[in-house]
């Protein structure tokens, strides 16, 4: 048998970074993606025997995480074969004709777990080490989970690192411009500690490890770890006065948040759009094409009956858990859903902003946006709260003094409206609204509500984006006698003055106008809401 005389090993990092789309994070250290071969060098020591594949036994091995082992898939041994296979670890060889270098190509399996491996030589009794690299998920790879067929799209959803988040009311819509930065300095290594420190890690990281082959796995550990209810996770939220920290708003880059993360801890403070786009620059770094979405008219179902039951009292303030956002934003990941079907496969909803718990913890998907669609709220994760979010019908309840409730008026549209994302190669805004639900009115949408919604049996305020309104600015009451002819129309005038928001307005710029009418003879209620968006003056730069 030939033993080969290693001097050393180069992993000719630029050519493979470079072939595999990972040259962006730099020339210091090899970063592949899996399903795909890369090319290392041996140098033999001098004097070494010419390499001679029928005469030549030695294996390879890799290894990823502190536990490896063969049976969980975290350590895999494969021997020289005539050609790489794209279906499993693999390897084939070939001397240089001088003798003294011998060119071996790699090929990783498809679904190999993601993270930072070791490369090891066995001969015999003999075993050196080759050095590491880092396995990232490939949408290049049609065998991999994560394959996309259009390179504009693996452009836009892997490589690109500046993007748009829509945010305001459905009437105003406004793209606000991120960076995602995930191909900066230390940003791969910090996405691999938000991986080791998740719960399941600690209580078993080969097992975690091992199930890092599959993106499903991988973005629902994500949707816990960017907020940090439930372990030492990437953001805190906050949705009230914030008098410490950094305010929501002025984080325009993910990698400052990460980078302050790694460094110290949970970092203060993030909201919706915030914890989205940490969520989506972790997960493209990794290899898993994401975007961004936003979903105006947004509901939030805490009692799961896909119903949003707004409670007020007779002064117009809002008294019930369930609440309707201006907007909301969450990440959609693409992956196929070999747990649940072909038919699922493609864009998959997931939200780490913590909002409800899920199988014990503050995580929400990723969940079928084709399931969504087609109201197949049994798939997993968490479709019916996403399913809520995006189609639940609305049901305003008024308290009366003595504690009882009359329906005042209700809407089956107000929910779930122009579902945004950035397009791909511009900056323009693409609404993807009929991905998640049918047209309003159609024979699909309502079939879906009456077969699973079970429902259970004026004043200014100024507030943010997530609905429920906190400080109240203005109340005005007028009564009037109603002309008993029948309809009659009454205008009244609300002037607002500065003096009366102003201490007490957010930076969200929003304030919220409730009103409420009732015929205290016929107890006949009625109930109106408009948010206000006040503008902030354009800068138009003159270059």
């Amino acid at each position: 048998m030939l033993i080969l005389e290693v001097k050393r090993c180069d992993l000719n990092i630029k050519s493979n970074n470079s072939s595999h789309h990972t040259d962006l994070n730099g020339e210091e250290r090899l970063i592949v993606r899996r399903g795909q071969p890369f090319n290392i060098t041996l140098h033999l020591k001098p004097g070494s025997e010419e390499f001679k594949l029928a005469e030549s036994s030695f294996t390879f091995v890799v290894e990823t995480g502190p536990l490896p082992s063969e049976e969980s898939g975290t350590k895999v041994s494969f021997s020289l074969r005539d050609t790489t296979v794209d279906t499993e670890w693999s390897a084939s060889a070939s001397n240089d004709p001088s003798g003294n270098t011998v060119s071996v190509s790699i090929s990783s399996s498809p679904d190999a777990p993601i993270g930072l491996y070791s490369l090891f030589l066995e001969q015999g009794w003999e075993k050196a080490s080759l050095g590491q690299f880092i396995l990232l998920f490939n949408s290049w790879c049609p065998r991999d989970a994560v394959y996309m067929q259009s390179e504009s799209k693996r452009e836009e959803y892997v490589l690109a690192q500046h993007g748009q988040i829509y945010r305001g009311t459905y009437k105003r819509i406004k793209g606000t411009p991120w960076h995602y930065g995930q191909f900066e300095p230390g940003i791969l290594d910090i996405c691999l500690k938000i991986l080791d420190k998740n719960p399941k890690f600690v209580c078993d990281p080969d097992e975690d490890c091992s199930a890092r082959r599959n993106p499903v796995y991988v973005t629902r550990v994500l949707s816990t770890m960017i907020n940090s209810e439930d372990d030492r996770g990437v953001l805190v939220g906050e949705w009230d006065e914030i008098l410490d920290g950094v305010h929501p708003l002025d984080w325009i880059d993910s990698g400052e948040i990460l980078h302050l993360w790694a460094e110290s801890g949970p970092v203060r403070y993030g909201q919706c759009w915030v914890f989205a786009a940490v969520a989506c620059t972790v997960s493209r770094a990794l290899g898993i094409p994401c975007r961004v979405v936003t979903n105006f008219g947004s509901a939030h179902d805490t009692d799961a009956n896909l119903v949003i039951e707004l409670l007020f009292d007779e002064s117009g303030n809002r008294i019930s858990s369930d609440s309707i956002w201006n907007f909301h934003v969450w990440v959609e990941s693409w992956m196929t859903r070999p747990d649940l079907g072909p038919e699922y496969d493609g864009w998959q909803a997931s939200d780490p902003t913590p909002q409800e718990t899920s199988d014990g913890l503050f995580c929400c998907g990723p969940a079928s946006v084709k399931a969504i669609r087609e109201g197949e709220l049994t798939k997993k994760y968490d479709a019916p709260f996403i399913f809520a979010e995006v189609n639940a019908d609305v049901v305003n309840l008024l308290q009366l003094p003595d504690g009882e409730f009359v329906k005042l008026s209700g809407s089956t549209k107000s929910v779930g409206q122009f579902i945004s994302t950035k397009a791909v190669g511009t900056d323009e805004r693409l609404d993807i609204t009929h991905q998640y639900k049918y047209p309003e009115g159609t024979a699909e949408l309502r079939s879906q509500a009456y077969t699973l919604r079970t429902p259970h049996a004026d004043s200014l305020k100024s507030g943010n984006h997530t609905g429920p309104m906190s400080v109240k600015c203005f109340f005005l009451t007028s009564e009037f006698v109603r002309n008993p002819d029948g309809f009659q129309e009454r205008r009244l005038s609300l002037k607002l003055q500065y003096d009366s928001y102003g201490s007490v307005i957010t930076p969200d710029r929003l304030i919220q106008l409730s009103a409420i009418a009732f015929d205290k003879k016929a107890t006949d209620y009625h109930i109106a809401e408009k948010t206000i968006v006040l503008d902030e003056p354009d800068i138009d730069i003159k270059v």
